[in-house]
């Protein structure tokens, strides 16, 4: 019987999204404490990440719905004459993945921190918000791609032992 490929790459993305949004959730909101003028307060850290992994979860969702990574990392293969199972092919699988993933999120996460820091009366102007935005982004970028580049293999392994395919590598 053929695999249903779409199942398994849902199967893939889900456990990405939820790795990613837990650990990219918890970078950000553990960055937004502790470069907070008020320093760390226990409270407002678990809202912060509660929201962001909710919201951020769903992102990845959407992302992982509406983009077909397996084609887009396979024709970038294709042009560049990259072999499946190389190291080289996986940095460049990592970096593509990061590229898709973690700036949506960030920025959205980010954006929606600094709006709900601003409704409980945070004073923040427009400079440090920016500079904030760009400090999370790389931030998270970095994060983003050490978790792609260890976790997808192994959720690739994962699920495709599941469903009973193994992979191969040419």
């Amino acid at each position: 019987m053929e695999p249903n490929m779409r199942k398994i790459g849902w199967q893939i993305s889900l456990r990405m999204g939820i790795t990613l949004s837990f650990c990219l959730s918890l970078t950000g909101s553990l960055f937004g404490q502790l470069s907070s003028k008020d320093g760390f307060q226990l409270p407002a850290f678990l809202a912060s990440f509660l929201l962001s992994f909710v919201v951020s979860l769903l992102i990845s969702l959407l992302i992982g719905f509406f983009v077909p990574m397996k084609k887009v990392t396979d024709k970038f293969k294709e042009k560049h004459g990259l072999k499946p199972g190389k190291l080289k092919t996986l940095l460049a699988e990592s970096l593509i993945s990061d590229l898709i993933y973690t700036p949506v999120i960030t920025v959205v996460m980010t954006i929606m921190n600094y709006a709900l820091a601003i409704k409980n009366g945070a004073k923040i102007p427009v400079p440090g918000m920016v500079i904030g935005l760009v400090e999370g982004l790389l931030l998270c970028f970095v994060v983003g791609y050490v978790l792609i580049f260890f976790f997808m293999p192994l959720y690739m392994r994962m699920v495709f032992e599941k469903n009973g395919l193994h992979m191969t590598h040419q």
